[in-house]
């Protein structure tokens, strides 16, 4: 009788993919939008926001800001990489707490 073992070594980093959509409380202004940059730039995984057809990396408050979102708009969140599911529930909780 013989043995067989599974010769694939298991990846040192696992690259997931996340999203989530959030109905803003407040409109993205300069404040909530410097929260998400610092947020999203310390997070490995590649971010993106979206609203109304547009995307743009989070990183920059400028980016943020000109997507025009205002309350009561979805801002979607795309996250992908080694940790993207936190990165996705950092910057939620962000927008859900915009003020």
């Amino acid at each position: 009788m013989s043995t067989s073992s599974d010769s694939a070594t298991p990846s040192a980093t696992t690259t997931s993919s996340h999203g989530t959509a959030v109905v803003l409380p407040a409109n993205l202004h300069a404040r909530p939008a410097g929260r998400l940059a610092r947020a999203a730039a310390g997070f490995t995984s590649a971010v993106q926001l979206e609203h109304d057809g547009r995307s743009v990396n989070p990183t920059g408050v400028l980016a943020v800001m000109g997507l025009g979102a205002t309350a009561g708009s979805t801002v979607t969140i795309r996250a992908e990489g080694p940790d993207a599911e936190q990165a996705v529930a950092a910057l939620a909780q962000i927008l859900a707490t915009a003020e």
